[in-house]
């Protein structure tokens, strides 16, 4: 059996901005964390895994440096991380 805690980096929620032009995130020179409601998934994910023997996986989208989140996930203890970048998604998370 398998459980999987969907993640995402966040912008520092004191310092969003939105590009008015394009409509995405200005990611450039903003801190980001995860958010900290797939924290809480991601504990419970790990509390299953313990508990039922069960393999676990972080998986997140985003651009290439949402890798830290998935970092931080394999340092806590899940098995696998997987990262969806493309920039067909661009613009996906506003």
């Amino acid at each position: 059996m398998f459980v999987v805690a969907c993640i995402k980096q966040v912008p520092d929620t004191t310092q969003v901005q939105i590009d008015p032009v394009t409509n995405t995130l200005v990611r450039d020179g903003i801190p980001f964390i995860v958010n900290p409601y797939d924290t809480h998934a991601l504990e419970e994910s790990l509390r299953l895994k313990d508990r039922y023997g069960l393999r676990s996986a972080a998986l997140s989208m985003g651009p290439p440096n949402a890798e830290a989140a998935l970092k931080k996930a394999l340092a806590l203890g899940v098995d696998d991380a997987i990262l969806l970048s493309d920039r067909a998604f661009g613009g996906a998370d506003t």
